[in-house]
């Protein structure tokens, strides 16, 4: 990872941290509650204007990843797609009446 550092010390996009913090964020956001997100969704999230949004910060992941050499990019896929898995798995559906439905 000294070569994420490296890049953070190089490029005028990055400040140093800004990978770390970019992978917090997103690993913070893809696990609130599935209510949180649709809130998120419909009315946009004001604390994103101070503390970041989620969705800037995993495009500076995909950002960085093409930046480093492969290995480099392949350690940071595998620490940003446990939370891709999060974000990418199905909902639980419900029926109508609010109610969880049981297969």
């Amino acid at each position: 990872m000294s070569e994420i550092i490296r890049l953070e010390h190089t490029r005028n996009y990055l400040q140093p941290g800004d990978v770390s913090a970019a992978v917090r964020l997103w690993k913070d956001y893809v696990h609130q509650s599935e209510r949180d997100l649709w809130h998120d969704y419909e009315w946009g999230d004001v604390q994103w204007y101070c503390c970041g949004n989620p969705l800037e910060a995993r495009a500076l992941l995909d950002t960085v990843m093409q930046a480093v050499s492969q290995r480099s990019a392949r350690e940071l896929e595998q620490i940003v797609s446990r939370s891709d898995a999060v974000w990418n798995r199905p909902s639980t559906p419900y029926e109508t009446d609010g109610r969880q439905r049981t297969s």
